[in-house]
């Protein structure tokens, strides 16, 4: 298994199972100098771990991080970060019932068939334990970020069918962490929130979106052809667990514009070249143009459901499983700092790739 690096210059490898002794991961390519707030890093996790309120996994890690290099006196010195995250609340046990039995929607098939040694607790690898070390290592792009006036904002905007409508540029951001779901909007959180609970109440899950929204992006990130921006934003949010779609900009509702209605059309101010509306999501040809980054990930419903399920073992032999265990019953409130560090870790990359490329 060699997929497990992500980036370019700014490149993060992350190591660890579910329930194995620990996560961790390397960070290279981060620039020296760069004071690490632990805090805010702790903070992030806090964002991301389980356990956190009633609508989510019961699971009770601290998910604290633990920076073993590249650290001295709170600053970076070039080299490789290297850190962990202790594993402190297995239950192992949950899982024997399924250690011969492929879960529906579950990566232990294609795990079976393609390594033939399968770690069956807690999914393993493929657990969405591991985007801890991308929440570590997108707060370090993240305060990178930070030295540019660079902000990355995300929030649940769709629970199953109860849906967030208003523009982002209404939303009131500071709202986002008032309540367990997510959202910037309390009536609409509070009905996501009685979503969650219903579907949890009959055994079952549901899923949702995340929006994103990328603020003071400079103009020339990213390159036509190959790395284009939003190509690399998007293969770095189809990499999260759980993903099934991602759209920047305009995205499917662009198929209903004419050329006319979906153009923006540039003008001056000052010195600078705007634009008077942002259906290309702050990207023309590849190239951030300075205008928001906004994109929507589409959540699918965990596949782990606390009902019965046909299925079969690794012998061909059919079986009926059912979960067991602390699941999530919706991915989405948690997937918002996995869904943030990642485009932190984009932009971070490209931003630093973009420094090299004239003199």
């Amino acid at each position: 298994m060699a997929s497990n690096s992500f980036g370019c210059l700014f490149r993060l490898t992350t190591f660890g199972e579910s329930h194995g002794v620990a996560i961790g991961g390397v960070i290279d390519g981060c620039p020296s100098g760069l004071r690490i707030d632990l805090d805010f890093i702790n903070n992030e996790l806090a964002r991301r771990r389980p356990g956190q309120s009633a609508i989510v996994t019961q699971r009770k890690e601290d998910d604290e991080v633990e920076f073993l290099s590249g650290i001295f006196e709170e600053k970076t010195t070039g080299a490789s970060i290297g850190f962990v995250i202790k594993n402190k609340n297995q239950n192992s046990q949950d899982y024997t019932h399924i250690k011969d039995s492929f879960r529906p929607s579950h990566a232990d098939f294609t795990y079976h068939e393609k390594y033939g040694n399968r770690d069956y607790r807690g999914g393993g690898r493929s657990s969405a334990r591991e985007t801890a070390c991308r929440v570590v290592g997108g707060s370090i792009a993240k305060l990178v970020l930070g030295h540019y006036g660079i902000k990355i904002t995300a929030y649940v905007s769709q629970v199953g069918d109860v849906k967030l409508l208003k523009d982002y540029n209404k939303l009131d951001f500071s709202k986002i962490e008032s309540n367990s779901v997510r959202c910037p909007d309390k009536m609409i959180a509070i009905a996501m929130e009685s979503r969650i609970k219903a579907v949890r109440k009959v055994g079952d899950t549901i899923g949702g979106c995340i929006k994103c929204v990328i603020q003071n992006v400079p103009v020339g990130l990213g390159a036509p052809v190959f790395d284009k921006l939003h190509a690399d934003i998007g293969k770095a949010i189809l990499g999260i667990n759980a993903v099934k779609g991602f759209e920047y900009g305009s995205g499917f509702s662009s198929v209903t514009m004419k050329g006319s209605e979906h153009n923006d059309l540039f003008q001056a101010k000052d010195t600078l070249v705007t634009t008077k509306t942002n259906n290309s999501g702050g990207i023309q040809g590849g190239i951030s143009n300075g205008e928001d980054i906004y994109f929507n990930v589409a959540f699918k419903p965990v596949a782990t459901i606390m009902q019965s399920q046909e299925s079969v073992d690794k012998e061909g032999n059919k079986v009926v499983v059912e979960g067991k265990g602390r699941h999530d019953p919706c991915v989405v409130p948690r997937a918002v700092p996995i869904v943030e560090s990642m485009a932190a870790l984009v932009i971070a990359d490209h931003l630093l790739r973009n420094k090299t490329a004239k003199l």
